[in-house]
């Protein structure tokens, strides 16, 4: 799916949370950020999560997509 972000994107709504947070460690502060709670509630897809968390699903998946990218750059530029 082409990105508006300029990056490919990584997760989808039904990426779940405790999944996303292991593959993608650089994802816990987006989801801090959003007030989502990953511990009790990290079994639930990321857009289940978002919304139970009172979080706009849309600009979360974003965010987390971004710093799923960033984190990438990172990766590649060090190796």
């Amino acid at each position: 799916m082409p990105s508006t972000t300029g990056i490919a994107e990584a997760l989808t709504p039904a990426s779940i949370v405790n999944e996303t947070l292991r593959q993608f460690p650089a994802t816990t502060g987006v989801f801090n950020q959003f007030g989502i709670d990953a511990c009790c509630g990290g079994a639930a897809s990321i857009s289940e999560a978002a919304t139970r968390d009172g979080a706009n699903p849309d600009e979360l998946l974003n965010a987390l997509n971004v710093a799923i990218g960033a984190e990438e750059n990172r990766a590649n530029s060090a190796s």
